[in-house]
């Protein structure tokens, strides 16, 4: 796999229709996406990404009403003949582990009056009780009429809600819910972040400070469009690797020399942290008295944050999102690839983001134990949303009635928290994620982060997971940008671009020689904090459909290398844009039924023999070399 550099960090999340991908024949999508797609210019660029999140918080809201609508229903399933004690055990544990119900009324004729169970709200105004009470008597009227109903969102103490009601089909009873929205507001803070709308991070905060990627002079960000030549680093602290380790004395010397208040090694590097020096003084001070292998900042890692009829396809899975909402895998052959393999225990994904959501029912039984680099002795939980979605995506459980479909059924995930609940993390957090889930069992780990600097210590934890054998899949980045973004550039990585539901570039998406693949990246529905499903767009969306595939592939075929399995990613997909490998789909758009095919069950696939046949030789070498010893 031949790559040039390349800058990504990449979360993000955009909106878009499977109706889109079915108006639009793949034939016709596929010639219209054989030219070079026209890059937008900055101002044009910022307008697409707002149009986009705007329509990542509307598929969202109908993420909600769709999810909210299920749960109402299932309640008049599982009680219709239950006593008011057993309603009201059912409602309180429903809000304790959904607290976006605000509000919930069960109405029944054989009742003396409705049971209503809702939370304290001493900030609404009289105003806010009687917009309230007109949506309340209208469900009130419609399912008397058995008639579902929904109300326009609307806004009580500056937080937006609905009204949703839901009568039986085989009684008179009915349920009425208020339902709060701050995962609207959620998703639009996570987009401006991950599609870079807004700086990111903002200056000064940890002592963080922002240079070129490339001269690593100072420089300013002002708008989102200045990300892309900006990387974000620890003012204050030096990454340092010795040509020799220093000895205790040394290292006792160099801690009073640059007064630090930190010294960690991980890997073959340290991170130093001085209660007095810059980065600058600090270089001149390493450079001048230890002739170090290298130096560097300890740079800041951000995440990159249209359905057709279902009914030709193979393998429809009855969660409750799919039919409507996940064009995306059908727009990479998923369906028919579960012919092939649905995934294996035995192949653990990793994911190295913000942690995960280890309530989410959909997520139930896929995750292991998992890590916190940030806070170590704490369980991985997601407090940001990103590594949630970016899990849901790769291993949602799969025909349960709810929610959303993974693309694995059975491979297990191994959160690692490298992120903080800014959404960002250092050089030394990321590696140390990298590393600890190389070291506990991981064959895939996807990267949906990254910084347009290229930085040797994360280069080093990159070689590691690489020599264990570990595919790594980062995203490319969220600013339009042909400049390349790490760790997605290094060579031992696999990077992804993103497409729409068109099979066209996403706007946002960067693009460069760099780009093995390119995956569906816009309006991507998952899982989210809280119980609950949103709608998000970028690169770190499209990274975890192509770590899914890794995982598939690994499990049909334990015997593929790391290299082996990234060739068949490459090999197997559906070319778009210019003939051939290009700098915006990279080599096109993965195909999972086409690579699973390629892998082969249990032998090595044709168009790898040769390889195999050397591998084979060098390992028969090498025992022999052992032998006479």
């Amino acid at each position: 796999m031949s790559k040039g550099k390349w800058v990504g960090i990449g979360t993000a999340t955009v909106c878009g229709a499977l109706a889109l991908f079915l108006l639009l024949p793949r034939s016709d999508s596929r010639q219209q996406a054989a030219e070079s797609p026209p890059v937008p210019a900055p101002h044009q660029e910022h307008r697409l990404k707002n149009s986009m999140m705007a329509q990542d918080i509307a598929s969202t809201d109908h993420l909600t009403r769709l999810d909210a609508r299920q749960h109402l229903t299932a309640m008049l399933n599982n009680l219709g003949s239950a006593k008011p004690k057993q309603i009201t055990d059912y409602v309180r544990n429903l809000q304790k582990t959904h607290d976006h119900f605000s509000m919930l009324v069960w109405q029944d004729p054989k009742l003396n009056q409705p049971l209503k169970f809702a939370k304290k709200e001493d900030s609404w105004t009289s105003q806010d009780r009687k917009r309230l009470d007109h949506y309340l008597s209208i469900a009130k009227q419609q399912v008397k009429n058995h008639q579902t109903y929904q109300s326009p969102s609307f806004k009580m103490a500056g937080k937006q809600y609905f009204v949703i009601a839901e009568p039986s089909a085989k009684s008179n009873q009915s349920v009425i819910a208020l339902m709060n929205q701050k995962i609207l507001l959620d998703v639009e803070n996570h987009q401006k972040k991950n599609l870079r709308l807004i700086p990111y991070p903002r200056e000064g905060k940890f002592k963080v400070e922002s240079v070129h990627a490339d001269t690593l002079r100072d420089l300013t960000v002002k708008t989102g469009h200045d990300n892309e030549n900006a990387s974000h680093f620890y003012e204050n602290e030096i990454v340092v690797r010795f040509r020799q380790d220093p000895s205790p004395d040394e290292m006792n010397r160099i801690k009073g020399d640059v007064k630090a208040e930190s010294a960690r090694k991980l890997g073959y590097a340290y991170v130093f942290r001085s209660s007095t020096m810059d980065y600058s003084q600090l270089k001149v001070y390493f450079l001048n008295h230890w002739n170090p292998h290298y130096v560097e900042p300890h740079y800041l890692y951000l995440t990159n944050d249209t359905v057709p009829e279902t009914g030709s396809l193979p393998n429809v899975p009855n969660d409750l999102l799919f039919a409507k909402y996940q064009w995306n895998l059908p727009a990479i052959e998923t369906n028919q690839g579960w012919d092939l393999s649905k995934g294996s225990n035995d192949v653990i994904v990793g994911i190295v983001d913000t942690g995960a959501d280890i309530n989410h029912p959909d997520l139930q039984g896929q995750l292991l134990s998992g890590y916190n680099v940030v806070d170590p002795g704490s369980d991985p939980l997601d407090d940001v949303g990103h590594g949630t979605h970016v899990a849901g995506i790769i291993g949602a459980v799969v025909n349960n009635n709810e929610g959303v479909a993974g693309i694995s059924w059975y491979n297990k995930i191994l959160p690692v928290k490298a992120l903080d609940k800014s959404g960002s993390g250092t050089t030394y957090s990321v590696s140390e994620g990298i590393i600890w889930a190389a070291d506990h069992g991981a064959k895939v780990i996807n990267l949906s982060l990254g910084n347009y600097a290229d930085s040797q210590f994360l280069h080093d934890a990159v070689r590691y997971a690489y020599d264990k054998d570990v595919v790594l899949v980062s995203a490319a980045g969220n600013d339009n940008t042909e400049r390349p973004g790490f760790p997605a550039a290094y060579p031992e990585v696999l990077a992804v671009a993103a497409t729409d539901a068109n099979m066209k570039k996403a706007s946002y998406s960067n693009y460069g020689d760099y780009i093995d693949v390119a995956a569906p990246g816009t309006s991507i529905a998952s899982t989210y904090p809280g119980n609950q499903y949103a709608a998000l767009s970028g690169t770190s969306m499209a990274s975890p459909h192509v770590a899914a595939m890794a995982a598939l592939i690994r499990s049909r075929n334990p015997d593929l290398t790391n290299k082996q399995v990234m060739d068949i990613m490459c090999q197997s997909t559906i070319d778009l844009g210019p003939k051939g490998h290009d700098k915006y789909y990279g080599n096109g758009q993965i195909d999972i039924y086409k690579a699973l095919q390629a892998a082969g069950g249990g032998n090595t696939p044709l168009q790898l023999w040769p390889q195999h046949v050397q591998n084979q030789m060098n390992s028969i070498m090498g025992s022999e070399s052992v032998k006479t010893k």
